[in-house]
């Protein structure tokens, strides 16, 4: 599996690619902006785009979606929660169209050979998901290296986002890598014994 980082956006937002290098299906995690500049990464990878997945609905996570998806003419996820406050706020959330499908607690997607496994984190947005592949979580903006995600937009609960990081992420295992929507990768192990916010 080959991951590539892509900071797009005035935010200096992370958005993944994340390709089975064996069938070559690619996931765009996250496409927060600079679409030409995330397509000109995937057409060197000589991917075939198979879905874009989103961990929550924010204007710096999904900037570049429409047009992504349009381009590659490729269905786009997110938790079903998130269209409410995407189609009610205009302050932070983007403006996206209705989903291809949406994504809840437990759910599975094929990346070639790879599973993507479905977890929910509520508490920077009321449909914050995360990603898991093997021993690789993207987590959006639910934790970061050394931080946790901010509580204070519409839907947003400070308190259920610590305690589904502490239930949920923590006991993943130590070795288990994160690949936040900002800032450098860390991994569980690093934010169970560094974290202040845990």
């Amino acid at each position: 599996m080959i991951i590539k980082t892509i900071m797009a956006g005035m935010y200096e937002e992370n958005c993944y690619l994340i390709m089975d290098e064996d069938s070559k299906e690619l996931a765009i995690v996250d496409p927060g902006g600079q679409p030409n500049k995330i397509e000109k990464e995937i057409r060197l990878l000589d991917a075939n785009p198979k879905f874009i997945l989103l961990t929550h609905g924010h204007m710096d996570h999904v900037g570049g979606v429409v047009e992504l998806a349009n381009k590659f003419n490729i269905p786009f996820y997110i938790n079903e929660i998130e269209e409410k406050y995407i189609k009610n706020d205009n302050s932070v959330f983007g403006s996206l169209p209705k989903a291809s499908g949406y994504l809840n607690e437990g759910d599975t997607l094929n990346l070639g050979d790879n599973v993507i496994k479905i977890i929910e984190t509520p508490g920077h947005t009321a449909g914050g998901i995360c990603f898991l592949i093997g021993d690789k979580l993207f987590t959006g903006d639910t934790l970061f290296q050394g931080s946790v995600g901010r509580s204070d937009f519409p839907g947003g609960d400070g308190t259920q986002l610590v305690k589904n990081i502490k239930e949920k992420l923590l006991p993943l295992g130590d070795n288990i890598e994160v690949y936040a929507g900002h800032g450098p990768a860390s991994t569980i192990g690093y934010e169970k014994r560094r974290n202040p916010y845990l």
